[in-house]
């Protein structure tokens, strides 16, 4: 199999593009429309769910509540039970879950100096979709 990427298997290294690949699994979960915006919103200290509901705009409270379930699933957000009546719940980023906000603002601060770019040519090509096909 000729490939243009080095097979780093035989050196004992990862395959991102294989999908059983460790690293690839954990990319997987980045790639969430919501992930990073739950994370950014726990950024500055721990928040009830209907909190994050409301500075989500748009989410819907399964989305967050799934998002929520697999983040502390994967080590990224602690939920905290109190025992009150009604029962106070709190979810907070782990230092696993602050380590990975490094990557994520990097992405936001990429996001923000592009997206004129990205949205200028989300237009070019939808203009260009609409124009009949010619012949060559």
């Amino acid at each position: 199999m000729d490939t243009t990427f080095p097979d780093l298997r035989k050196y004992g290294g990862a395959d991102a593009f294989l999908r059983a690949c460790k690293p690839r699994t954990v990319l997987d979960i980045f790639t969430g429309k919501w992930t990073g915006l739950v994370m950014g919103a726990l950024l500055d200290g721990p928040r009830r769910f209907n909190e994050l509901r409301r500075m989500l705009d748009g989410i819907t409270q399964k989305m967050l509540s799934q998002n929520l379930r697999t983040l502390e699933r994967d080590g990224l957000v602690t939920r905290t039970v109190y025992p009150t009546i009604p029962p106070r719940v709190e979810y907070e980023l782990t230092g696993l879950g602050h380590s990975a906000m490094g990557v994520l603002r990097a992405i936001g601060d990429w996001a923000g100096e592009h997206a004129d770019d990205v949205l200028t040519a989300r237009q070019t090509y939808d203009e260009r979709a609409r124009e009949p096909v010619r012949a060559v």
